[in-house]
């Protein structure tokens, strides 16, 4: 894949020509703040703020302390820790997991909604704002973003695990060619729609909020229009930042965790070592952290981009293997049937709670809650960096691609890799007797040509998508806990990246002989206070489009239009034009309207650091320096960005 092109600096739009509303004088005696009608704004971006990055000492520290008390947790006492993470496990599946199901459907729901109604036209940035990206860099780095860890572990494993156990309310039996296509389509429910939803919902706002609302990229931010200003700046906005980074935290430690299970198992299969067991895991994902310190304290982010880019052009050239190694008539009659089964029984997977008995409900709690929780918690991360990439796309665009592009990608990864592995394990390779799930891939690579090298390849992809996904994962944790900074402290990026590694650590204690159950139960009950969030995160965003400048110019064209063709008709019957006349009373087309609400102003109104407001004309006048962000602490040492080729789930 190409690199995407360097970064263009935001260039701030002229403020609104006094051609389309009242001239600027009126305007002004009107005391509008800069003279600007709130529905003539076109928009504020980040840039043209005068924030104060630096470090949140309350965010830092609260999380960390808590992070640090978690290690020390599973190293003195790891029974106790996998007690009561069992304990906390049964009591959020058995109590919550509606809740889970039903967040995750809002959210498909919701971005349909958003992006195919009215506020479907308003961009995620200024007005006329062009897109910072082509549109096919734009899907590339989609694509990457999808791509990772996850789909390496459960591509084969997943899909297999369904076929030979049966699935709750399918009628087909455990192990038939029906159940194949089955196996898939519950496996397409778990990584379609439904997480990429989640991710859209976090992404769209954290965008609309930095590109066209002037904020900085903060979570807590996106809560502005629901708690206020102060509220969202403070403790209780803080709170929010706190568990954007917590859920994050846990969420990439699984990915971590299960990359480290894959390798050392592997490790095990390809070059002949004995069982490894818990130490051994610990020392590959110490092994690897190791990795991805070097690379943030030498600074050769440059180097890990390209290596990430070169590592989905191998992710790609190994499905592309399977295929034409494997069963690929299967495969291509696999496509169609999967992807129309999906749609047809989306619904019916939804409603599959334990309402259903027993049996459905352990399949939830497995599987479904599970990944639920999963996507939740790698929501700040992944929608963090859809909304880096999607700056000037409309949400109608957004919604679209972001639903469908990456969703797509990640399911005919399965329909190849699953669909092989059901092929083999039906035509009389076991693979599920392979050695737990880490050992499917392996199993399915040898008895394929070619099986050594493959299983290397295999072996390096999962490396590389574990050092690079703590590289992505930690600078998003950096800019939370740094007031939004883009580019945070290196040592603050390490510092979280050394956390990702000890909770991958302490979640295979926890674990026991079954570290990933451990990390299962982990990630399930730490993404519960996240989801909360997300939750009330849906009704801040819509509330902040129902005041759009984009929005409110709607309104006034339909309230214009419906009074001047009524008043047409009443004076002139069939013989009447259409124009603009000062109007006031019944006849204002913004007769209803409070266009002096502070709720729909005090977003745009710009103050230096003593309060005072901001002439944007003299200080765009001046150059485009003059609004540039003051960064605490500038001898804290070179920042790292986030990576462009995206983040590994």
């Amino acid at each position: 894949m190409s690199t995407p092109p360097p970064h263009t600096p935001h260039k701030p739009a002229p403020s609104p020509s006094p051609r389309r509303g009242r001239p600027r004088e009126v305007l002004r005696e009107i005391n509008y703040p800069h003279g600007i009608h709130p529905a003539l704004v076109p928009g504020l971006a980040v840039e043209d703020q005068r924030l104060h990055y630096g470090t949140d000492r309350v965010v830092f520290f609260v999380t960390a302390a808590l992070i640090v008390a978690f290690v020390a947790w599973g190293v003195l006492s790891t029974e106790s820790l996998t007690a009561a993470s069992s304990a906390a496990l049964t009591w959020v599946t058995g109590n919550t997991g509606w809740f889970f199901t039903a967040l995750s459907t809002a959210a498909v729901l919701f971005m349909l909604f958003i992006g195919f109604s009215r506020t479907g036209r308003i961009p995620l940035g200024m007005d006329d704002e062009k897109p910072e990206y082509s549109f096919f860099s734009w899907l590339a780095m989609l694509f990457a973003a999808g791509m990772g860890i996850g789909l390496m572990f459960y591509g084969a494993s997943e899909p297999l695990s369904h076929f030979g156990a049966g699935i709750p309310g399918f009628g087909a039996e455990a192990g038939s060619e029906e159940m194949t296509v089955y196996a898939l389509v519950q496996t397409a429910f778990h990584w379609g729609l439904n997480p990429w939803a989640m991710y859209a919902v976090v992404g769209a706002a954290v965008a609309y909020g930095a590109y066209r609302r002037g904020r900085p990229p903060l979570i807590s931010r996106i809560f502005v229009p629901l708690i206020g200003q102060r509220r969202a700046e403070g403790g209780l906005g803080r709170l929010i930042d706190v568990f954007a980074i917590f859920a994050t935290l846990f969420g990439t430690a699984a990915s971590l965790g299960i990359g480290a299970l894959q390798i050392a198992r592997g490790l095990e299969l390809v070059a002949g070592w004995g069982p490894m067991g818990n130490g051994g895991l610990i020392a590959v994902i110490a092994v690897l952290t190791a990795a991805f310190v070097v690379s943030a304290v030498s600074g050769v982010a440059r180097g890990i981009r390209y290596l990430s880019n070169t590592n989905l052009l191998l992710a790609f050239l190994l499905a592309l293997f399977v295929f034409v190694a494997g069963p690929t008539v299967l495969i291509l009659d696999l496509v169609p049937a999967v992807f129309s089964t999906y749609l047809h029984e989306y619904l019916w997977m939804t409603g599959q709670t334990g309402g259903w008995g027993e049996d459905a409900t352990g399949f939830a709690g497995s599987w479904t809650v599970f990944y639920w929780a999963w996507w939740l918690s790698w929501s700040p991360f992944v929608g963090m960096f859809i909304a880096k990439i999607s700056r000037g796309r409309t949400l109608r665009q957004f919604v679209t691609v972001v639903l469908v592009v990456p969703s797509s990608m990640c399911i005919l990864w399965f329909v190849v890799i699953g669909g092989t592995a059901t092929y083999l394990q039906r035509t009389g390779t076991d693979l599920a007797a392979a050695g737990g799930q880490e050992a499917v891939l392996f199993g399915m690579l040898d008895a394929l040509p070619l099986g050594a090298i493959t299983s290397v390849l295999a072996m390096v992809v999962i490396a590389i998508f574990f050092v690079t996904s703590a590289d992505s994962a930690s600078i998003v944790m950096g800019t939370l806990s740094q007031r939004g900074r883009p580019e945070p402290n290196r040592l603050v990026v390490v510092f979280w990246g050394l956390c990702l590694g000890a909770i991958a650590a302490i979640m295979m204690l926890v674990g026991g002989d079954d570290a990933l159950t451990g990390m299962q139960n982990l990630v399930t009950v730490s993404a519960l206070p996240f989801a909360v969030v997300v939750a009330f995160l849906m009704v801040a965003f819509y509330k902040d489009l129902r005041s759009d400048p984009a929005t409110i110019r709607h309104a006034f064209a339909v309230s214009a239009m419906s009074k001047a063709v009524i008043h047409g008709i009443e004076e002139h019957g069939d013989d009447f034009a259409l124009q603009v006349e000062h109007a006031a009373g019944a006849r204002a087309a913004g007769e209803t309207f409070d266009s002096h609400d502070p709720a729909v102003t005090d977003w745009y109104r710009r103050v230096d650091e003593n309060g005072e407001e901001i002439d944007l004309e003299a200080e765009r006048a001046e150059g485009p320096d003059a609004g540039a962000e003051h960064v605490e602490s500038p001898g804290a040492g070179p920042e790292r960005k986030l990576d462009p080729a995206g983040p590994r789930s």
